[in-house]
């Protein structure tokens, strides 16, 4: 995600009622986890967590306090769902602001973050793929290939693969996901 956002038009003019007016670095922390400032199509607040995030807070006059001051608030009004089977992995780095590229906004950000609705994504994927390969649709240039001439196992092992992170992805939402995978153990 990235924030906070200027609406631009044709003549590359930014619009007055669009762009937001309050960048303090809790309130860039704070939205770059709303899902409207995330570049996926997944629902990040009704289901699952994060794994891990990493903030890129871009400013000239930030303070390493202020950034501490945030990540406190955040966790106290548990703004942000984490892992229930670790500690929160919050990564930030402070960057300054180029003193070529004009920027009306005093502090943005940009987030990375690894979370448990990733899945949903990979999920579609596989439902996509399994109806194109249920008819064999734009299969035949791969059959010209002597890797597939034969057979396409290389496709099914690639759909098992995307399978098996999207059961650990959805296995890391449980608090027992410490033992995923090992013997015995329901997948």
């Amino acid at each position: 995600g990235y924030t906070p956002l200027s609406l631009t038009d044709a003549t590359g003019q930014s619009d007055s009622a669009t762009r937001i007016r309050k960048t303090t670095v809790l309130d860039v922390m704070r939205r770059l986890t709303q899902p409207k400032n995330i570049m996926v199509s997944a629902n990040t607040r009704s289901s699952g967590c994060y794994i891990s995030l990493l903030n890129i807070v871009q400013g000239n006059d930030i303070d390493p306090t202020q950034i501490h001051k945030a990540l406190q608030r955040i966790r106290e009004r548990q703004l942000i769902n984490f892992i229930p089977w670790g500690p929160a992995s919050v990564q930030v780095a402070l960057a300054r602001t180029s003193p070529y590229i004009t920027n009306p906004h005093k502090v943005s950000g940009f987030m990375l973050a690894n979370h448990t609705s990733m899945a949903e994504l990979f999920d579609r994927l596989l439902g996509q793929y399994d109806r194109i390969r249920k008819r064999n649709a734009f299969l035949d240039n791969y059959r010209k290939e002597p890797m597939f001439e034969d057979n396409l196992d290389e496709f099914d092992s690639a759909r098992e693969t995307v399978q098996s992170l999207v059961d650990e992805y959805r296995a890391c939402e449980r608090p027992d996901y410490v033992d995923f995978g090992t013997t015995g153990q329901p997948r």
